[in-house]
């Protein structure tokens, strides 16, 4: 359960990360920062729930679906 925690806080960061991007695209301000910044961070997020969910899968932590046929 906890692993599914985990994994739900990480994409709704990577969520809101893209819509940080999203504002520094459209505000277009030198201050903010480069919009690279936060989908170099949303890059990063999602290599990490895919590791994590191999991993979780490779442990046990949890099972995939069975196949359909």
């Amino acid at each position: 359960m906890l692993i599914k925690i985990i994994l739900i806080a990480l994409v709704i960061f990577m969520i809101a990360n893209l819509f940080m991007a999203m504002r520094v695209m459209m505000k277009n301000d030198p201050k903010d920062g480069p919009m690279s910044k936060y989908i170099g961070r949303r890059v990063l997020t999602s290599v990490v729930i895919v590791v994590l969910i191999l991993v979780a899968i490779g442990t046990g932590l949890i099972t995939p679906n069975p196949r359909p046929y």
